[in-house]
């Protein structure tokens, strides 16, 4: 059986679409993920690990009033972080993740396990608030990647 990368790395290279990504609480493990299939150089354009709030802003532009009034784990940040990567990269996808791995840094409004993610496809974004039940850190960045790859899937 194909893994769901592979065949998002298949399908990208079949429509000849590119990719890039702005990851925050998965530290680059979709871009990782991207880059362990042969061939991905072919779909995959950029990737920006955007871990810190002086990097949401000084690398895509996030204002520091949508940081300071939603904080960088909201719907606010995640479209922002997309909006400009799809300006950086000119890519056909681009995705933009933030959230709360933990174990710590949850609070009661926004919990260990929040993540969203942002998929810009030509003109259309799409925002998934998506909450996963584990407190495990490890467990909550590989549910992230895996989720953003059966979106990437469905939408391609």
């Amino acid at each position: 059986m194909q893994t769901i990368t592979n065949k998002v790395v298949k399908k990208l290279i079949k429509k000849k679409l590119k990719i890039s990504f702005a990851e925050s609480c998965t530290g680059g493990l979709l871009s990782s993920s991207i880059t362990s299939i042969s061939g991905s150089s072919k779909i995959f354009d950029l990737g920006l690990v955007t871990y810190s709030n002086k990097a949401k802003m000084n690398i895509l532009k996030v204002s520091k009033k949508i940081i300071t009034k939603y904080g960088a784990v909201s719907k606010e940040c995640c479209i922002s972080m997309v909006k400009k990567l799809s300006k950086m990269s000119k890519a056909d996808i681009s995705v933009s993740i933030t959230g709360i791995a933990g174990p710590n840094g949850g609070t009661k409004l926004k919990p260990v396990g929040l993540v969203f993610i942002g998929i810009k496809k030509r003109n259309k974004i799409l925002i998934k608030k998506i909450f996963f039940k584990s407190k495990n850190r490890v467990s909550v960045q590989k549910k992230t990647v895996n989720k953003v790859l059966k979106i990437i899937l469905n939408i391609t």
